[in-house]
């Protein structure tokens, strides 16, 4: 299974297992298992971290690219398509950064693990954290 990690679920996994609902646990700790994060994540959490709305154990630049390896998580950097491919999105959610997620799960074929229920409105796999 390719796994693209929604934004919260990539902090749980780095930070907080216990958070992180047994079953998809075992899916994600399962070597088969490949984990994705998509760079509007880091983007996101890069943001809230500067503007004190989410406190991180180091800064970003240290924090995320070390868990990153930890975690051996491969990078979905945003390209032009997935840009693009916001626009055919029906507006379910209003935050750009999980409408990024959206189409990159879409347009990459990944399942996303996310707890935020509206990312089931649109026409991808989920999987609960």
């Amino acid at each position: 299974m390719k796994v693209l990690l929604d934004t919260h679920a990539f902090l749980w996994i780095a930070g907080d297992w216990k958070r992180v609902r047994p079953a998809a646990r075992r899916v994600l700790a399962n070597a088969q298992t490949l984990l994705f994060l998509s760079a509007a994540s880091i983007w996101e959490l890069s943001i809230k971290a500067a503007i004190g709305r989410l406190e991180l154990p180091a800064e970003p630049p240290v924090y995320v690219p070390r868990r990153i390896s930890d975690f051996q998580i491969a990078v979905v950097d945003v390209t032009r398509d997935h840009a693009l491919a916001v626009y055919a999105l029906p507006a379910h959610h209003s935050d750009p950064f999980d409408r990024m997620i959206v189409a990159q799960a879409q347009l990459e074929d990944l399942t996303v693990a996310t707890r935020d229920p509206i990312f089931r409105k649109y026409r991808i796999e989920t999987l609960a954290v």
